[in-house]
């Protein structure tokens, strides 16, 4: 097989891409199939007849890269074999706060359950080979690890504890259930409860924890700020600037050079303004509306609508340090009253921020917009534009909407130079906002909070945010801008990163329209999946009816995730054939490629009516944008990574902070919505402090409650009562942890007759029978422990959920009580009185917890039980996971609010 070119199909890519070709990968999982048998290295080599150093090399790490993709397997006689041959699953490992997990195949088939036992060999997120070593009761395949191949996490982010003088890291993220031992001498000076990053030296095995060194003492346990330490290094996120980077931002000047300003395109003139939310650092955009002049009067009528974005492009080039760690953070990071940039504060607040009463450096997308909202015709150019007001969306909408007011007055004559412009933008936003709601796009009405933080960085409340007119007429005028690029990049057959959102998956649709029929409802008629405008017309009708947030809810769950890829599939939710994100360069990746794909254009000698050229220089494209789709693939998939990483870690801190919250809460009542339903339990939403937590299933009524996921409710089989999403109760804060990010509910004592807004058990003649498939539902008992089967089905149901609101439980660990050092048999009898609702009884055991804890377990325990501080055997307790903790050096006596 010498002449292998000759029977390899892709040995034309290989030869383009290789000065010394190889078997490509394809060809060598043929010659394995071919074969019947593993083969080594050497014997592929000789059937292959490569004989250049260069050529051994290169195979060597191409049947590496195969076995770290999952296509090949290296067997314990020192030979390949193709994965499918073998009958291994590839996949990515999903851990459970419970400590099994489950193997999340990549060809998309069902999940592999895997065992505790497996689970300790393998971390959150790993990529590994499985293979199906059995089947459960219900017939559900569970899996045993092969191999691992890829390990998702080098560090870890954890709480360090001792035992018996040996030292241990306790995972924060609630998957990683293994405890870390700490290698002797690696402590770093750690000291027990403070949060610590540790390097794993040793990985586990079916004999050996996994072992390393401690890389960085993080801080105490309740520092102000830990929070937000803790979820950046959990989540790896980047927040560190690496030494090149700094160096290249601090040789920039702070101000745009003269040089940089000529042969672009100058808008000093115009009254360009910035429209941001008061606390806003960084300006990407700012904005210029008049009306058609002369240049369209075949369009007289319209508007011509200017939007300036700032020329991150000019200072980030393509492979500088710069751009290199944009391309790892993907985009900046917004948490409570901290802001963890994707550039330098050089470029972002200063040099690239379109700041007011200074010349900056721009990108501008200018349009000629009907008095239909058509966009009829635009162009790009380079420019340099002097932003003329630094307005809040808060003052325009007074202006706009409450001139004649005291304040409305005082501002029109503030700002009376820009204020002609801005009524022009109203009247444009008034007539893109028709053309949206024609065009059909889904408008979901979704409620955002802000948290704010009182003196002593208390937190003083959770407060809804408010949009008004000026938000939605700078986000018509960005979404113009997102189109036009996207046109633009079409036209000129640009491959370039698209906001791509699917429609909703064929099953979710299914589930959606039974839903919607038990109320009497359609979504849409016909063969034909739904279209946007099904879902906003169902939205429209259903406005004045008392469910109407439930009923957007499920239809807002059962949309797909909108994501950054180089294929153009349009954007379901706003119904566009064709979108992209251009206005927020400074704070998204995707965002800066696509300027430098415009730019591509303008520095070209190509012939288009769509870029005004001011008579810079040309370059090569190579220079400026030098990607092909496989590239720009794969930084869709970056990017797209980058940004769940960034809502996961938010919603992370802010789980934190809103426990943090609650803590002084416990005990008190409050009325609720009820706003996610699964097979453990109800999510409830407290009313005017948009908090969530769970009452777990057996915390209701006494019954054995069905699940029904598609009607979204929990029936008692014998009472015939019923929780379902959008239901009001009351409940009582049980329990706050802060560790799992977690608070526990319980209904009040008049909830448990019936829930509010409900007529009683069994009343409601909506309720149909379970879903088709699922004739009995999932039945759970509400009273009793579970048994190990039924909670394994209901631990998988809730991994297959949707996901729940934000505060959903996070993280497992020792809840308020149990961060002190308590004796385990006081912290039992505790736990019991803590869950019930004899507040009165709580406080004592609270207090009893108090007094053993600062006495060192010598207290008496006349109020829970004697033995306290010693184990059934006698001897010291000893820490464990989910027991009582040491107390936390440095752990302030209350806790105190962070940012």
């Amino acid at each position: 097989m010498a002449d292998w070119q000759s029977l390899d199909p892709e040995a034309a890519r290989e030869a383009e891409k290789y000065e010394n070709p190889i078997p490509s990968r394809e060809l060598i999982l043929a010659r394995l199939d071919e074969r019947g048998a593993p083969a080594s290295r050497e014997q592929l080599v000789d059937e292959f007849g490569l004989t250049t150093e260069e050529q051994l090399e290169a195979l060597r790490r191409r049947l590496r890269a195969m076995e770290r993709d999952g296509q090949l397997i290296y067997t314990r006689r020192g030979t390949y074999a193709p994965v499918d041959k073998l009958d291994l699953i590839c996949g990515r490992v999903s851990g459970h706060r419970d400590g099994f997990g489950f193997l999340i195949p990549d060809d998309g088939s069902d999940d592999l359950f895997l065992s505790p036992a497996q689970m300790r060999l393998v971390f959150d997120g790993d990529r590994a080979l499985a293979r199906v070593s059995g089947l459960d009761r219900r017939g559900r395949r569970e899996g045993a690890i092969v191999e691992v191949l890829t390990r998702a996490h080098e560090t870890i982010v954890g709480r360090y504890f001792e035992e018996a003088g040996i030292g241990f890291v306790e995972a924060d993220n609630p998957k990683i259930q293994q405890e870390v031992l700490v290698s002797p001498g690696r402590t770093a000076g750690a000291r027990i409860g403070q949060f610590v990053e540790i390097k794993i030296t040793h990985w586990p095995t079916s004999r050996f924890q996994p072992q390393g060194d401690i890389i960085e003492v993080i801080g105490n346990y309740m520092a102000p700020g830990m929070e937000i330490d803790v979820a950046l290094r959990s989540y790896d996120i980047p927040h560190v600037w690496p030494e090149a980077v700094i160096k290249e931002a601090h040789k920039l000047k702070p101000e745009v050079e003269e040089k940089d300003k000529e042969k672009r395109v100058d808008l000093r003139h115009l009254p360009f303004v910035t429209i941001d939310g008061e606390d806003a650092r960084d300006f990407d955009d700012a904005v210029f509306c008049e009306k058609n002049g002369s240049r369209w009067k075949l369009f007289s009528g319209g508007w011509k609508l200017y939007v300036a974005i700032a020329d991150v492009s000019h200072y980030v080039k393509v492979g500088s340090a710069l751009d290199e760690e944009a391309t790892r953070r993907g985009n900046s990071v917004y948490f409570p009253e901290r802001v963890v940039p994707m550039l330098p504060e050089e470029l972002s607040n200063g040099l690239c921020s379109l700041n007011p009463h200074v010349d900056r450096l721009a990108m501008v997308c200018e349009m000629s917009i009907s008095k239909a909202g058509k966009i009829v015709d635009y162009q790009f150019y380079e420019a340099v534009i002097h932003s003329h007001a630094r307005l809040t969306y808060n003052k325009v909408s007074t202006m706009l909407e409450k001139p004649k007011s005291t304040e409305g007055k005082a501002l029109c004559g503030e700002y009376k130079e820009v204020l002609p412009h801005l009524k022009q933008l109203y009247a444009l936003y008034q007539v893109l906002l028709a053309a949206r709601h024609e065009r059909g796009a889904i408008d979901f009405e979704t409620q955002e909070t802000r948290i704010v933080f009182g003196e002593g960085r208390k937190i003083a409340e959770i407060r809804p945010t408010q949009r008004n007119d000026a938000h939605k007429l700078i986000e018509e005028c960005m979404l113009a801008a997102n189109v036009a690029t996207a046109l633009f990049m079409q036209k000129h057959a640009i491959p370039s990163l698209y906001r791509v959102h699917d429609g909703p998956p064929s099953e979710r649709v299914e589930k959606l329209k039974a839903f919607l029929a038990e109320l009497g409802l359609a979504l849409h008629k016909g063969k034909e999946g739904p279209t946007p405008k099904d879902y906003q017309k169902l939205l429209q009708g259903i406005q004045d009816r008392p469910d109407f947030h439930l009923i957007q809810t499920v239809m807002l769950r059962s949309l797909s995730q909108a994501v950054y890829s180089a294929d153009n599939n349009g954007h379901f939710g706003l119904n566009y054939e064709a979108y992209t994100h251009f206005t927020s360069p400074i704070r998204r990746y995707p965002d800066l490629l696509v300027h430098r794909a415009i730019r591509s254009v303008i520095r070209s000698k190509q012939e288009t009516p769509h870029v005004q050229r001011a008579g810079a220089a040309t370059m090569p494209k190579a220079r400026i944008y030098p990607y092909d789709e496989a590239a720009l693939e794969k930084l869709g998939e970056q990017c797209s990574m980058t940004e769940r990483r960034a809502d996961e870690a938010t919603r992370d801190v802010v789980n934190w902070l809103k426990c943090e919250f609650m803590q002084d809460r416990v005990g008190e009542s409050f009325e609720g919505v009820i706003t996610a339903v699964t097979g453990f339990g109800i999510f409830v939403e407290l009313r005017d402090i948009y908090v969530e937590g769970l009452v777990h299933v057996t915390g209701l009524p006494g019954d054995y409650y069905h699940f029904d996921p598609v009607h979204h409710r929990l029936s008692g089989e014998r009472t015939g009562r019923t929780f379902r999403l959008g239901d009001s109760v009351e409940v009582t804060v049980m329990r706050v942890d802060l560790d799992e990010r977690k608070i526990d509910f319980e209904l009040s004592g008049k909830q448990l007759a019936a829930p509010i807004g409900r007529k009683g058990a069994g009343s409601d003649r909506r309720e149909a029978a379970p879903a088709k498939g699922n004739a009995k539902g999932s039945k759970t008992r509400s009273r009793g422990s579970k048994p190990a089967a039924q909670a394994k089905q209901q631990a998988q149901a809730e991994r297959h959920a949707a996901p729940p609101p934000a505060s959903s439980p996070r993280k497992r660990g020792a809840g308020k009580v149990q961060a002190l050092d308590v004796a385990p048999e006081l912290l039992a009898q505790a736990e019991e009185m803590l869950g019930n609702t004899d507040v009165k009884k709580s406080r004592t055991v609270k207090q009893a917890l108090l007094a053993d804890a600062k006495s060192g377990g010598k207290a008496k325990t006349s109020a829970a039980g004697k033995g306290a501080g010693k184990s059934k055997s006698g001897k010291p307790s000893r820490h464990r996971k989910g027991a009582a903790k040491p107390k936390a050096e440095g752990a302030p006596s209350k806790p105190r609010a962070k940012s």
